[in-house]
């Protein structure tokens, strides 16, 4: 191990002892020199197995030298959290819910990746808008540009330019690239937790930004009904009274938002009654 490298670690390593939000992929991040893919060729998954009312993404990276001699594979996060680490040759899909999904991708380093808004190596951080029952094809190479880029790409967008690109069918299955890549399998090598719907944490995920984003916004509502003389402060004799003289459009956005969140876990909660009843439920003996 270089002088470089150790000074890289004792930077991650004094970093990881400050804050508790740290990205790594320890375990994990196992590159093809070490382990080649292994997985079937390429197959688009069959219609029955994703919701339309979701959205399905493809990850896949095509052949390089480069990729090939990886001793670590860089990180995949979706909405913040990490799901696999994308090997030479390989591809793998996510079911997600539909809306605005967060997409970044990061080096590691002996599987330390950052803190907080420090990365060690940020290959991509993009926000992906995806719709209904359409499915999203993410090519990353760091040596080759894709044929076309995506039209309906803004040529600014993050994923318009760079090593990870949206790409369109037809350009991912151009030449071959995409149908000339195996499955990322998940095993004691390099374990994953990709080729799944991801859809509940995605509406986890939404739910946390949301409510927290309307907490923000109650607090300048708050401080701008101050300003103009439309709050009443706590009495000296009760310091719980006091507060708005009306009512917060704010608070009324995070009852409307805490209700459709209600009703979702409700929905699920009757979802997964339904399937263990269909299969039988169950029973101990």
């Amino acid at each position: 191990m270089n002088l470089s490298l150790l000074a890289k670690v004792a930077v991650v390593s004094s970093l990881i002892l400050q804050s508790g939000c740290l990205y790594q992929s320890i375990g994990k991040s196992t590159g093809s020199f070490l382990h080649p893919v292994s997985g079937h060729d390429f197959v688009h998954i069959a219609d029955d197995e994703w919701d339309r009312n979701n959205a399905l993404l493809y990850f896949y990276r095509t052949h390089s030298q480069w990729a090939a001699d990886e001793i670590e594979a860089p990180s995949v996060y979706i909405d913040d959290k990490h799901y696999f680490n994308i090997r030479a040759d390989s591809f793998t899909w996510l079911e997600v819910s539909t809306g605005e999904r967060h997409i970044a991708m990061r080096r590691p380093l002996l599987g330390l990746e950052g803190l907080g808004n420090f990365s060690l190596s940020l290959i991509a951080d993009a926000t992906l808008s995806v719709e209904p029952g359409r499915i999203y094809y993410l090519r990353y190479n760091e040596l080759s540009e894709p044929e076309a880029p995506h039209p309906e790409l803004d040529p600014e967008h993050p994923l318009a330019s760079g090593d990870l690109q949206l790409v369109t069918r037809e350009v991912a299955m151009a030449a071959g690239e995409l149908v000339s890549t195996q499955f990322l399998n998940s095993d004691l090598l390099a374990p994953n937790h990709a080729a799944t719907s991801i859809v509940e944490e995605n509406e986890d995920a939404a739910y946390a930004r949301d409510i927290e984003r309307l907490e923000e916004e109650r607090n300048e509502e708050i401080e701008r009904l101050m300003a103009e003389g439309k709050y009443e402060d706590s009495p000296w004799y009760w310091p719980f009274g006091g507060g708005p003289s009306v009512p917060l459009e704010s608070d009324r956005r995070i009852r409307e938002r805490e209700n459709a969140y209600a009703m979702l876990e409700k929905e699920r909660e009757r979802q997964q009654a339904m399937a263990e009843q269909a299969s039988g439920g169950w029973w101990p003996f």
